[in-house]
Formats: C-alpha cells, sequence, structure tokens
C-alpha cells in the first residue's frame, strides 16, 4: 500500500500525520498513545502487528523537551509508521505498552534509563545499560560529552573532553 493511502487511513483518526521521506508519521497526545497503537495494530488494512522500536530524543531548548518514538511495522503488509508523543521538561511520563506488545519491556528500560523518561506501569522499570547507582541520563544532550572517568589498574583516564592538551 502507498505511503500516502497509509497516512490517509490514518488521518481519518488521528489528523496529525505527515508524510516525508517516504514515511508516515503520526504525532499523538501521551493519553492517546496506547489507543493509537491498538489501533494500527488491529486496523484490517494496517496490521501494524510489530513494535519495533521504542526510543527518544532530548531537545533541551523546545517545548516538548522529549520526543518518544514508536516504530510499528506489518510483516504481512510490509510498510511502516511512526507514531511521536511529545513531552515537556516538567513531565517525562507516559503509559507503558508491555502489556500491548511485550517487546516494548526493555526498550521502555532502556529509554528510561539512557533518557529518563518513566513509563507509569511498566512491570520493572529499572536501569537496564548501566549500574543502579548511576546519576543521569547519558543520551540527555545536557550531559557532558566525552565519556566518564576510567579507573584501570594503577592508572586513571578522566573523560575525553576534560584531559589537557599534551
Amino acid at each position: 500500500m502507498p505511503v500516502d493511502d497509509i497516512a490517509g487511513q490514518i488521518r481519518e483518526v488521528y489528523p496529525d500525520v505527515i508524510v516525508a521521506r517516504g514515511e508516515a508519521t503520526v504525532f499523538v497526545e501521551r493519553d492517546a498513545v496506547r489507543d493509537c497503537l491498538v489501533w494500527l495494530r488491529e486496523h484490517p488494512d494496517l496490521q501494524m502487528r510489530w513494535l519495533s522500536c521504542v526510543t527518544a530524543t532530548d531537545h533541551p531548548n523546545a517545548d516538548p523537551r522529549m520526543w518518544l518514538i514508536y516504530e510499528m511495522r506489518s510483516l504481512e503488509r510490509r510498510h511502516r509508521v511512526r507514531v511521536k508523543v511529545g513531552l515537556s521538561d516538567g513531565d517525562l511520563r507516559a503509559p507503558s505498552v508491555t502489556d500491548l506488545f511485550p517487546t516494548a519491556d526493555w526498550q521502555e528500560r532502556e529509554v528510561f534509563d539512557l533518557f529518563g523518561v518513566v513509563f507509569d506501569g511498566h512491570p520493572d522499570l529499572t536501569r537496564i545499560l548501566l549500574p543502579d547507582d548511576w546519576e543521569g541520563h547519558p543520551l540527555r544532550k545536557t550531559e557532558e560529552i566525552g565519556g566518564v572517568n576510567t579507573r584501570y589498574v594503577g592508572a586513571f583516564i578522566p573523560p575525553v573532553d576534560k584531559r589537557g592538551m599534551a
């Protein structure tokens, strides 16, 4: 199905849809994301049954600050749709979709770990990549560039952006 036809079908229920670079993206409010994902999954012509990715982007000087991105795919129809949800800086929360799409489990944990977005209702929202005592969220653009202090036996190497010129 051509992407313009996909966008047209979605637009009948969710009007904020764009087509760019041959891909359809629908923008929904946080409270509508679960309904939208279920609608995409259950729609007989779309059959978006696979949530292939949950991720985020950070825009610290904008409102919304964060954009959650859900990549939906139809293996049967061979097409995809991106769903975006904007989150304001003071309220980085979204409903979990792990009960609808089990693949979201570790993906939501990763977004929580690296961006600090809290997924309400997630069964085990704990860090997945970083140590439990880690402070901060390394994929936020307000984090320092260059990594973390590294300790080796008998040596200490500061992050790249903290090293002096030799």
